[in-house]
């Protein structure tokens, strides 16, 4: 081999080094990547489906000649979702279906629990929405109206917007702050499109002004 053969496999070992290991790397690294996102992706599926018949189990509580929910299959499916799925959607939905069983058993400590879980931490925006003004309720029949007004506090959403002020009409009315009530019945009812609804609305504005409320 003559000195510039030499010259030139010393020069290809040299880019090699320098270029050759990265590129080899990088394209060992994007096959990671690619099969690493079909992998989560699928987990995620299997994650969700599994999710998906324990909630539906837990819904199906509720089909027995009663109509009543079997209160042990309840806590059951409820602590198999949280365990094995604590923190996801279903889980939390599957939070606000036990905490409805809760209240309609009187056990309005236990709805509570249940709904500040969620609102301290929401899946997403709606479901703590949802578990926000459903715990205002909660609070509102624990005689915790003030307590159940801080939680409304600050900006909700277009969509939950009415429903939030027609709650804070209602606690202002029990706390016996009629102005206040007047007020927000008001907002509820301007952010309102449904004319079954405002008519809801009109009569809770109307008791009001008799003073019949």
């Amino acid at each position: 081999m003559s000195s510039t053969d030499d010259d030139q496999l010393a020069e290809f070992k040299d880019w090699w080094q320098r270029n050759g290991k990265p590129l080899v790397t990088g394209g060992l690294l994007a096959l990671v990547v690619v099969f690493g996102w079909q992998a989560w992706h699928k987990y995620q599926a299997n994650q969700s489906q599994g999710a998906s018949i324990i909630y539906q189990q837990l819904l199906e509580t509720t089909l027995t000649p009663s109509g009543k929910p079997d209160l042990a299959q309840v806590a059951d499916l409820a602590g198999k979702l949280k365990s094995e799925f604590g923190g996801s959607t279903y889980a939390q939905y599957g939070s606000l279906f036990v905490a409805k069983v809760a209240v309609d058993n009187g056990k309005l400590d236990d709805a509570a629990s249940e709904l500040k879980a969620i609102t301290d931490k929401p899946a997403n925006p709606t479901l703590g929405e949802i578990a926000r003004q459903r715990l205002a309720q909660v609070l509102a029949a624990q005689n915790k109206a003030d307590d159940a007004l801080k939680l409304l506090d600050g900006d909700a959403d277009k969509a939950f917007l009415a429903t939030r002020e027609e709650l804070k009409g209602d606690l202002l009315v029990q706390l016996g702050r009629t102005d206040e009530a007047n007020a927000a019945y008001q907002k509820a009812k301007a952010a309102l499109s449904d004319e079954a609804a405002v008519g809801g609305l009109q009569i809770k504005l109307d008791d009001l002004a008799k003073g019949d409320a």
